[in-house]
């Protein structure tokens, strides 16, 4: 989620197809491992879907932004 919300504060500064692209493979990333860590128990499912939730209201608002 770290590397997510750093990519969307450079996305912001330096708008650029890479950029977004790297924006979405962070977040494809991040959704791969809460859902791992769901599955495994170590998040409850409410939990993860409340990140997953925060995460892609970010990136509605970052991408709006350009």
């Amino acid at each position: 989620m770290k590397k997510f919300f750093i990519s969307c504060t450079s996305y912001k500064n330096k708008p650029s197809d890479d950029g977004l692209n790297g924006l979405n493979l962070n977040l494809n990333e991040a959704f791969s491992k809460i859902d791992k860590a769901v599955k495994r128990g170590v998040l409850h499912k409410n939990n993860a879907s409340n990140q997953k939730s925060r995460m892609s209201a970010a990136l509605k608002k970052t991408v709006e932004v350009k």
